[in-house]
């Protein structure tokens, strides 16, 4: 539960253990606003956040990373002098609080459940864009996340490395591990996700079933505009 700093609407999103929430919305919506206050990034002027009863408003990013809330960036933000897997067990001695030697073999099997084990010799500089966004997803997932948030994972890829991506996802729902998806690349999104929000200047404008949500007047106008 939160407000969006300087807007008077109070969102309530509470996504169950292998849902996927999608959010869509025009720019300056507040979706990425939304993210950084969710993973706390940046505190909501008023209002507060909630994260399994408690009230996690004033959590810093990694108390809040260390409690089962992870994220990744839409621009992949990784240790570039370093390993595919040096970025993740990174993540998983400081996100996932796991020890050295647990930590490597949880950064080894994260890898592998990113299809990213054969890269994990390779320095992060010399990933491809789609080895670059799985190796985002491995890193929060390095962190044992209960809700995983991600910022326009999709987004620069071909229609294959898409299908690759979303099969991963779907993966991580089965596994149990609940998803707030942002995303511009709405035929992914619309593959994966349960639930859709569309926000407009930091309000919602419709919430529910997807294709519902797609065809509702209010959306088309402000989240489509002229080109619907």
């Amino acid at each position: 539960t939160l407000r969006q700093p300087g807007r008077p609407r109070r969102h309530r999103h509470h996504p169950r253990p292998g849902e996927a929430l999608g959010i869509v919305g025009p720019n300056g919506a507040g979706k990425t606003t939304l993210l950084d206050i969710l993973s706390g990034a940046q505190a909501p002027s008023e209002g507060s956040v909630t994260f399994q009863g408690q009230d996690v408003t004033r959590w810093k990013v990694d108390r809040r990373c260390r409690s089962g809330i992870g994220r990744s960036h839409q621009v992949p933000r990784p240790f570039t002098g370093m390993t595919a897997y040096e970025n993740v067990l990174v993540a998983s001695v400081q996100g996932g609080s796991h020890r050295r030697r647990a930590a490597q073999q949880h950064a080894l099997g994260v890898l592998e459940r990113c299809g990213m084990l054969g890269q994990a010799n390779r320095p992060a500089a010399a990933l491809t864009l789609l080895e670059r966004k799985r190796l985002e997803m491995a890193r929060a997932l390095a962190t044992d996340p209960q809700v995983l948030l991600l910022d326009e994972i999709a987004g620069g890829l071909t229609d294959a490395e898409t299908d690759e991506l979303i099969a991963t996802i779907q993966q991580l729902r089965a596994d149990g591990i609940a998803i707030v998806w942002i995303e511009h690349v709405i035929h992914a999104l619309l593959r994966v996700i349960d639930r859709l929000v569309c926000l407009a200047q930091g309000r919602v404008l419709a919430e529910g079933e997807p294709d519902a949500v797609m065809s509702d007047p209010r959306v088309v106008e402000a989240y489509l505009g002229s080109a619907a």
